[in-house]
């Protein structure tokens, strides 16, 4: 079975386990405080020109969301996001498990818009009984969304400046962040992300780590008492080193970036193949993850060689499916999948 249906089936990238091995024996505080963490740090921060940045190293994006969320807001409040946003559909409700409720806005393409949260605002502060609701008090984006769209600079730029003007603080999933930024379509850089957001984080799960992701608190009314959030939620990892080194690894040269762009192109292949064929594609996606409408008829076909997920219903006859690349997806399995993408009949 040739698996396409993730971005995090296989380990780590070599480099990483090179450098896991070279420096297994080393003896080192705990809990992110040595020296490896400390580099990954310094090299994050020059990635992002931001020496001011506040950055923690979690193991997983659920943990990371729930964290940063809880961090920020009071008791009373909820969070704005996407009704088809991560925290809303894939996080089994860990949100709304820390007390606070996702409010969802409508999107068909994964993305929300200023416009649409400055309304959400308005209203709940023009109601008179505005106190008896949750008040917003975060807005959540990702970067690329759950459908592998991606937000233009002025849109980020729009969004930002709503947020600014409401006392809304902005934080971007950065799960899949590379595969965002390398985008064909893309004008936004790690700068532009961390002069528009107040907290973001940089993906290694699903970017050639075995596990783990970087937090970056730009905005400094955030920073204070964050490790004391990180340890009350269990993620102040002992062995925090081992998340340290992986980012190290990643940022101290290009690996972030070049790991990016083999995934995103091996999916461009993919989504060649299905436009010469034919099919149309769910969302403009141009990272890692692609969603041709396919025939029930033809899954079964494709689905005794490769994996893929099923995103959604699109009729009575047809499906969106997800085929995702990643850093170590194979050219050579990329041309068989376009090869038998050719002869579905």
């Amino acid at each position: 079975m040739i698996r396409f249906e993730n971005d995090y089936a296989e380990g780590a990238h070599p480099q990483i386990l090179q450098q896991l091995v070279a420096t297994n024996e080393e003896q080192s505080p705990g809990y992110g405080t040595d020296v490896h963490s400390e580099k990954a740090r310094a090299y994050i921060k020059k990635a992002i020109a931001a020496e001011q940045a506040d950055i923690h190293f979690l193991v997983g994006g659920t943990q990371t969301n729930t964290t940063v969320i809880a961090s920020i807001l009071r008791p009373h409040q909820g969070v704005i996001a996407a009704n088809t946003g991560h925290i809303a559909v894939h996080e089994t409700g860990a949100i709304e498990a820390t007390g606070h409720k996702v409010l969802t806005l409508p999107s068909d393409d994964g993305k929300i818009t200023a416009a649409q949260v400055k309304a959400y605002y308005d209203a709940h502060w023009q109601d008179s009984t505005h106190e008896h609701m949750v008040q917003p008090g975060l807005v959540y984006i990702s970067h690329p969304t759950e459908n592998g769209t991606t937000y233009s600079k002025a849109e980020l730029t729009a969004l930002s400046e709503v947020c600014k003007d409401c006392n809304l603080p902005l934080f971007l999933d950065g799960a899949r962040l590379g595969y965002g930024l390398v985008a064909q379509d893309s004008d936004l850089s790690l700068e532009d992300i961390a002069q528009l957001c107040d907290v973001f984080y940089i993906g290694g799960t699903k970017m050639g780590a075995l596990f783990g992701e970087a937090v970056v608190i730009v905005n400094p009314a955030y920073q204070n008492d964050f490790r004391y959030m990180i340890k009350q939620r269990g993620g102040l990892l002992a062995k925090g080193r081992l998340l340290g080194i992986q980012f190290e690894t990643l940022f101290e040269d290009s690996l972030y970036m070049d790991i990016s762009h083999h995934a995103v192109e091996m999916a461009m292949m993919i989504r060649q193949a299905f436009i010469d064929k034919g099919f149309a594609l769910r969302y403009e996606s141009k990272t890692n993850q692609q969603f041709p409408i396919l025939p029930n008829d033809m899954l079964t076909t494709l689905g005794e060689t490769y994996s893929f997920s099923i995103w959604e219903t699109f009729d009575d006859t047809h499906m969106v499916v997800r085929f995702c690349t990643s850093w170590a997806t194979k050219k050579e399995n990329v041309d068989r999948l376009i090869k038998d993408i050719h002869q579905l009949v």
